[in-house]
């Protein structure tokens, strides 16, 4: 007879409510989508309302709020709070008021936006060709929209799996590295091939691999290999040397130069907004009378609420059973719904203002004086995590004097001067890019003489990280720059 054991064992686990995966949800919406998504909700719930909030007096001219305001336009009404926080900065920096609101705070600002056009963005492309592909469910989608929402500029994949791991948690979805790794490289085919790889490299050989069948397969066998194990010589145009370690041809080099040139580095424009919408800024940061302000940008402060009406029909005793349990559910979804469209508000506005004063003289002297910054710093100054920094930042724009700009153009890292201080690698990116606009162009800088000019400029940088900034930025070799006449 088999023996029969008792055995107890304690677990731990994360149980999101219904409410924080909303709440995550709602974040990671850019402005045109979160617009659309409130309106099926109203039409999906009859507990729920359309709000139009009140315009409040604005704080510049000294008019305070009224009196009696309701808890959530006290809680959406955060310039009072953000002045607190921006005290002691002002008082030890002599830094400018800094303070960030919704703009249901500011009069007249709806005029200054511009009206989104809605269509399918390039994330939305790539998940839903994925979701035909055998093998992919929900759980995959969530995972590659995880994924999609955390690639850079260019469609790179340089985040680690903990980011990613801890994004989904919210959503309470657990998985692990090698799970990601798997639904990384179905994304890495899908169309445009390239997407989501971690380097050039990689995506050229990603491409290489899906379009060998258009090219000789001899050149295509080449090519391989020069990408696999001479990329540095390939990127650099060291034909010579690549002719003699590869014991080659020059025709055959030539041929297989040309199927990897035929591959396209920046697939589909990726992260473009395409056919020339309109981006609508989430804020609007202006400075004026030595403080800085952004007002966030809910189309005229769209929100929601609980509808009345029902809830006098659901304390009526003379309701039946079913339709008081079906009335209690969408209450509850409603409230839930009101709450998360809050939070995003509150988290969007400290976001920003952690920003603000991060990159102060950034948006009142110009991108010239943008400040190396992480996201960790930006979650320990607010209080959010990094996953939690990473959805609000993505796909969420604001209007400055310089220009539009999206959040995450605030992130980047830094090298360090002659003097000792750190300079951000856009700023850096920037000069390179007016160095070599002022070449010669009959006789254009090579990355080892560009980096010699930054180094005069006081920026210490390696070669390599030169040659890294100018792929970034798309700008050729010196060879391939040399123009005659």
């Amino acid at each position: 007879m088999a023996e029969i054991r008792l055995q107890q064992r304690q677990t731990q686990s994360l149980q999101l409510t219904a409410q924080q995966v909303l709440t995550s949800q709602l974040l990671q919406l850019p402005l045109n989508q979160l617009e659309q998504r409130i309106y099926e909700e109203l039409q999906e719930n009859p507990m729920l309302e359309l709000v139009e909030e009140r315009s409040q007096p604005d704080s510049r001219d000294g008019t305070a709020p009224a009196a009696g305001v309701d808890d959530s336009q006290e809680m959406f009404d955060s310039e009072g709070r953000f002045d607190r926080a921006a005290l002691k900065e002002r008082s030890s920096d002599k830094a400018p008021g800094i303070s960030a609101r919704s703009s249901g705070s500011s009069s007249g600002g709806e005029d200054r936006f511009f009206q989104a056009v809605q269509h399918d963005t390039f994330h939305e492309q790539l998940l839903r060709e994925l979701s035909f592909q055998e093998g992919i469910g929900q759980r995959e989608v969530l995972i590659a929209a995880e994924i999609l929402g955390n690639l850079d500029g260019d469609g790179y994949f340089t985040e680690e799996p903990e980011v990613i791991i801890d994004g989904l948690r919210e959503a309470d979805i657990e998985t692990d590295e090698a799970e990601i790794r798997a639904i990384q490289k179905r994304i890495w085919y899908l169309d445009p091939p390239g997407v989501a790889v971690a380097d050039l490299r990689e995506r050229l050989l990603v491409q290489l691999s899906v379009f060998d069948h258009d090219h000789d397969p001899a050149a295509v066998k080449l090519a391989r290999t020069i990408l696999e194990k001479s990329f540095d010589d390939f990127m650099n145009k060291r034909f010579d040397r690549l002719l003699k370690k590869l014991d080659i041809g020059k025709q055959q080099l030539e041929e297989a130069i040309g199927v990897i040139t035929s591959l396209d580095p920046h697939p589909a424009g990726v992260f473009v907004d395409e056919g020339g919408h309109y981006i609508s800024p989430d804020f609007i940061v202006t400075y004026e009378n030595g403080a800085l302000t952004a007002v966030l940008n809910d189309r005229s402060s769209l929100s929601v609420r609980v509808s009345d009406e029902y809830r006098e029909v659901l304390a009526k005793r003379m309701v039946p059973t079913a339709d008081r349990q079906f009335m209690r559910k969408k209450l509850q979804r409603a409230n839930d719904f009101a709450t998360a469209l809050q939070i995003r508000r509150q988290t969007l506005l400290k976001v920003m203002e952690t920003l603000l004063i991060a990159q102060a003289r950034f948006f009142i002297d110009g991108p010239r004086y943008l400040q190396p910054l992480v996201m960790k710093t930006v979650a320990e100054e607010s209080g959010y995590d990094i996953s939690t920094i990473s959805r609000a930042v993505n796909g969420k724009y604001v209007q400055t004097r310089y220009g539009v700009f999206e959040l995450k153009y605030f992130f980047s890292g830094a090298l360090s001067t002659d003097e000792g201080e750190e300079l951000s690698s856009r700023i850096i990116k920037a000069q390179l890019r007016e160095i070599i606009e002022a070449e010669n162009p009959a006789k254009p800088l090579s990355d080892d003489r560009l980096a010699e000019l930054l180094g005069e400029k006081g920026v210490k940088i390696a070669r390599r990280t030169v040659a890294k900034y100018r792929e970034q930025m798309q700008i050729p070799v010196a060879r391939l720059r040399k123009r005659i006449g």
